[in-house]
């Protein structure tokens, strides 16, 4: 196997287990509005989120994360998807400072993900393996 092929499977696999996060997150939004309600309220300080809205989100995530598997406008997809989740980290701050309660050791989670995240958008042009862009620049 060639530098180039590991390379590109390597941010393959990146790209495969963020969609998977990604993914249980919006279907998160779909089976049980009401927890990710609760989420905006308790990490982003946003009460009183209703269900279409959570719905819409949802709808939108979806597309986004469809997108961004697939491979497709790198620059647009990654990126959101980058930032979206560097969001969702810095947001539980608060877990951060008090690893050892309850389940915020979990959190810690997210620091992998986001520097996968963060690979992924730097080497976009890299990631060429199962892309639909695999010809093109991002």
């Amino acid at each position: 196997m060639t530098d180039r092929t590991r390379l590109q499977l390597s941010l393959l696999l990146l790209r495969l287990g963020v969609f998977i996060v990604m993914a249980i997150w919006t279907i998160d939004k779909f089976a049980n509005p009401s927890h990710a309600a609760g989420i905006f309220e308790k990490f982003y300080a946003i009460p009183g989120v209703g269900s279409m809205l959570v719905w819409g989100l949802g709808i939108l995530e979806g597309v986004l994360i469809i997108a961004f598997v697939a491979g497709l406008r790198k620059r647009l997809t990654y990126g959101l998807v980058m930032v979206l989740h560097g969001v969702s980290t810095f947001s539980a701050f608060r877990q951060y400072l008090t690893p050892f309660e309850g389940t915020h050791l979990l959190f810690f989670a997210a620091w992998p993900m986001l520097a996968a995240c963060i690979a992924l958008y730097l080497l976009r042009d890299q990631d060429r393996m199962l892309s639909f862009t695999s010809a093109q620049r991002s």
